[in-house]
């Protein structure tokens, strides 16, 4: 099973090469792994029916009881065959359907193999986690397949909203799948449904959330609004995911979780009221439209609320009703969604009004179509007959509701015969003053898949029997009446067929009077639901737009005052309410004077930053008290923290004054006395709180602290340095975390400074024609001696030259060329020292940082470029790789991020070993290094070149101008 997901997702990847090299004949090869899905669930089709099951699961969250368990039974065995086997036929169809030249053909058949991938993980999932994620997998790929012709404002509205109605349907299933798990012990389905737990509160709300999820997946009212706007994607796409897949995916979900939860009491309610409001209004509205897949769209609407009314009646005829119904839905509505992409490609238009004559011109697809519409308005002898029949003999010998169900039903599939009719007519009638429509021929590769699904269609009436163990076990999972109902075409003369025969004449009634009911229609249809979708999302828009415009003032300290006034509110209620001090240790003032020495001199430094008006002198002091920290780490004995600290200070002061080189030399914002006389008081009580708080919540510890467990920990693996071995190993994924975290905030960034690309200009030295940027604002003197008047010069940098002589620090060359090795030196000494000694790959990458740093400074932005030829991004993503793999690598153990340790012997060195936590430091180390270098270069050398260019000293290509650059 995990073979045949594992090949869709691999050769999903490698559809842009097969179709750069095939073109679109690569769409047969694509139908390898889903034909084969196929080929297997047929060779386990005796174990499923007899009501067996095959399993395989891999332990993912074992703590948590997840699983990544597959499990194949009867409906299982029944979505897989129409998942893959519909899959199989979609991708042969796209290679009639498309164009060698279709834009981003590759990308499409990538996508769409993989959601089959995705739906195929789906229906087999036996964990509710694993579900969910391959639900999730399914919203994606149709969000991208929906969206595919990008270029049209409506395809990214529509890819948009299924993508926002699907998603949070998602999420509040998601928290439903948890409350489940939890009430249930366990997050396997089959035990769940072996053994349901007690029906609480918790479960009822839990319930609820889950049906959220699949109504909204199956587009049921009030969710329906986003399927008929997503038939802007190719006809392929809706006839696998909107008749045969994605929608089904809801549908499947209630079938899977009513033998246990059936008996809830909110579970019929929502199931028969939405399902059967649902079936009436898709087909109701499905009746006045135009445009042929339209028509099926609100079509398929209004059959996903019958499939969804019968999955979750709960008992066992009804639940046989429902399978025998998904069989046949796909089997009819995905060539009837086939063979209008074939009308729109012969014909050149879907609108019903323009089209006339075409079953003439093209008898073989209208003779495919009249198979398909048959089935969909139950006609005898096709499946849909059968279905129809078997859903009316279970509603009508329910309860109550269920035989207030059925009227529903019967209505609906009244409907449904008006707007089957409708369809036929307008796709291949001859209309009374519209002239034949011309048509170009339709080859039989085209044609195939929807005539085969036709067929079957077909075949399957008569022989509806051959499926009934299979449906049968699984409907014998639910209760069963006194006389259990098997599937068979013909029942006798009944009440049942009665009813058809009732449903038939009404539509043909209604068909027949369309004029009149598409007026009707129009005069009391309310807005549609897309319409108060769209409004909603334009209030919300609007109410965003004025809440930002009330918030957000671009005043720093307005943000800084609000977030401290919340935070001391709330904390301040907190404490009052609780008086959690009570029984508290009383504090120290501190362990050693020498703390509160430094302590008191770190607060001056922060209450002299509310004095000052020039920027630079408040980044100076913001920096001493960050020094003061750090001093504090010193003293308290945190040598580790100390340099993280003193590294990161000395970073972000350079990037402050890098910054501030662009701004006001002065704060611009005016100070009032009595706002000044407001902040005090408000930093000062934020701060005492905070302080409170933290002296409360290490007061409040009643557990043993994990130090001590840690040291001993770290001690038997013969490490010292307890901190390092935190970060790279006990605490490794969150270390993998931050960086990532680290690395996006420091693309963010830069991309502000990049605005159109990141490698922007020539870092050559010959691009300059004139002075850098750190020598134009320099009065040139003429005093200097020049050429043979002065003694030889030794050049210090690589790029010293660039600078004007009268700008340049011989001291700072001289000290910037001898300390660079040696710091680079003592980074990587920091690096692989910190199993016993203070370091890290965090710190050891800020020291690499400053040595370039240093570099920059005292040459300027070529000096950069010398020192570090490669992009930053190399830097960063090699060590999110390396971090990545190591972390990976831990699967051969059965444990992400498990550590390796190799020891050896070296003749000359003597014993060493070598620990794969101390690689993940090295990847740390060179994202570290990346993200300290991308942000230099954007705030430093990319800045140089901005003010370079408004001076206009850089060459007008970038390239050497004739005299070459200024020196």
């Amino acid at each position: 099973m995990i073979a045949l997901v594992v090949a869709h997702f691999a050769l999903a990847a490698c559809a842009g090469p097969l179709v750069h090299r095939l073109g679109r004949r690569a769409f047969v090869v694509l139908a390898l792994p889903p034909a084969a899905a196929t080929v297997w669930a047929l060779t386990r089709w005796n174990t499923a029916a007899s009501g067996g099951a095959d399993t395989w699961s891999w332990q993912w969250i074992p703590d948590y009881g997840v699983a990544l368990a597959l499990r194949l039974d009867a409906l299982a065995e029944l979505m897989v065959l129409l998942a893959a086997g519909v899959g199989a036929l979609v991708l042969l169809y796209c290679a009639s359907y498309f164009t060698d030249g279709t834009p981003q053909l590759g990308r499409f058949a990538g996508n769409l193999l993989a959601f089959a991938g995705a739906m195929l993980a789906l229906v087999l999932a036996d964990d509710l986690i694993t579900l969910y994620v391959f639900w999730e997998l399914t919203t994606v790929f149709s969000y991208l397949l929906i969206g595919h012709g990008s270029e049209h404002r409506h395809s990214r509205r529509s890819a948009l909203q299924a993508l926002v109605v699907t998603t949070l349907g998602g999420l509040a299933m998601l928290v439903g799948f948890l409350i489940i798990g939890q009430a249930a012990g366990t997050y396997r389905i089959s035990a769940i449904v072996a053994d349901p737990p007690e029906t609480t509160l918790a479960v009822s709300v839990a319930v609820v959330l889950v049906l959220c999820g699949a109504l909204s997946k199956s587009a049921i009212w009030p969710f329906s609004m986003w399927l008929p706007n997503a038939m802007a994607a190719p006809t392929p796409v809706s006839a696998y995911l909107h008749a045969a897949a994605m929608v089904k995916a809801g549908v499947y979900l209630v079938a899977r979780l009513a033998p246990a939860f059936a008996d809830v009491p909110v579970w019929k309610p929502v199931v028969l009221v939405l399902g059967g409001a649902t079936m009436l209004l898709g087909g109701w509205r499905a009746l006045r439209l135009n445009d042929l897949k339209l028509v099926l769209a609100y079509g398929t609407v209004s059959q996903l609320g019958f499939l969804t009314l019968l999955a979750g009646t709960g008992n066992r005829n009804a639940a046989l009703a429902a399978a025998v119904m998904i069989l046949g839905h796909a089997l009819f509505k995905a060539p009837l969604f086939l063979v209008t992409g074939i009308v729109d490609h012969a014909a050149g238009t879907r609108d019903l009004r323009e089209l006339s004559g075409v079953g003439r011109s093209l008898p073989y697809v209208a003779g495919v179509a009249v198979l398909a519409a048959a089935s969909m308005a139950a006609l005898p002898p096709l499946l849909g007959f059968a279905a129809k029949e078997a859903a009316f003999e279970a509603l009508l010998h329910g309860s109550a509701a269920e035989r207030w169900a059925l009227g529903v039903v019967v209505a609906g599939s009244a409907l449904t015969t008006a707007y089957t009719l409708r369809f036929f007519w307008g796709a291949f009638a001859r209309k009374r003053g519209v002239p034949d429509t011309p048509v170009h021929r339709v080859g039989w590769a085209f044609l195939a898949p929807p005539a085969l699904l036709a067929v079957l269609g077909l075949a399957l009436g008569p022989g509806v029997g051959w499926t009934d163990r299979l449906q049968g076990a699984y409907a014998d999972t639910l209760p069963a009446g006194p006389d259990p109902y098997h599937l068979s075409l013909w029942h006798g003369f009944g009440l049942a067929l009665l009813l058809s025969a009732l449903a038939w004449g009404a539509g043909v009634v209604l068909f027949l009077g369309r004029a009149h009911v598409t007026r009707l229609s129009r005069r009391i249809a309310w807005p549609t639901a897309d319409s108060v979708f769209g409004h909603l999302l334009l209030g919300q828009e609007r109410l965003a737009l004025q809440v930002t415009g009330f918030i957000q003032r671009g005043s720093l300290s307005v943000y800084l005052a609000t977030t401290l006034l919340v935070m001391l509110g709330g904390q301040l209620a907190v404490l009052m309410v609780d008086t959690p001090w009570d029984g508290a240790v009383r504090p120290r003032l501190w362990d050693n004077p020498l703390q509160g020495a430094v302590a008191a001199l770190t607060c001056a430094a922060a209450l002299l930053c509310l004095t000052v008006r020039r920027r630079m002198k408040a980044v100076v002091l913001a920096g001493l008290t960050g020094y003061g920290t750090a001093l504090l780490f010193v003293v308290q004995g945190a040598p580790d923290l100390a340099l993280t600290q003193f590294c990161v200070e000395t970073v972000a002061m350079i990037v402050f004054v890098l910054v501030l080189r662009r701004m006001p030399v002065h704060f611009q914002e005016t100070v009032s006395t009595w706002r000044r006389a407001t902040r005090v008081p408000v930093a000062l009580a934020a701060a005492a709180t905070v302080g409170v708080g933290m002296w409360v919540a290490a007061a409040a510890r009643t557990a043993e602290p994990a130090g001590t467990a840690m040291v001993q920990e770290v001690a038997d693996h013969g490490l010292k340095d307890v901190v390092a071995t935190i970060l790279v190993d006990l605490r490794a994924w969150d270390t993998m975390g931050e960086s990532a975290v680290l690395a996006a905030a420091a693309v963010g960034v830069t991309s502000l400074i990049y605005l159109h690309r990141r490698s922007e200009g020539s870092m050559a030295q010959d691009e300059l024609r004139g002075r850098t940027a750190w020598s134009l604002s320099a009065h040139h003197s003429s005093r200097l001696p020049q050429g043979d008047e002065a003694a030889p010069e030794r050049s210090w940098l690589a790029a010293g030259a660039t600078l004007a002589p009268e700008h340049r620090s011989i001291v700072f060359e001289v000290v910037a060329r001898l300390v660079f090795h040696p710091i680079l030196v003592l980074s990587v000494y920091l690096l692989f020292c910190a199993e016993s000694l203070p370091g890290g790959g965090f710190v050891a990458g800020l020291v690499a940082g400053v040595a370039l740093i240093t570099r920059y400074l005292a040459g300027g932005r070529f000096e950069l470029a010398e020192a570090a030829p490669l992009q930053p991004g190399l830097f960063t993503g090699l060590g999110l790789f390396v971090s990545t793999g190591v972390a990976l690598l831990g699967l051969a153990e059965g444990t992400v991020l498990h550590a390796f340790t190799h020891y050896g012997h070296l003749p000359v060195f003597g014993e060493y070993h070598v620990s794969t936590s101390v690689i993940f430091d090295f990847g740390v180390y060179l994202l570290v290094l990346g993200v300290v270098l991308d942000i230099v270069r954007a705030l430093g050398a990319k800045v140089d070149r901005q003010i370079e260019r408004a001076a206009g000293v850089l060459t007008p290509e970038g390239g050497p101008e004739v005299g070459g650059p200024l020196r």
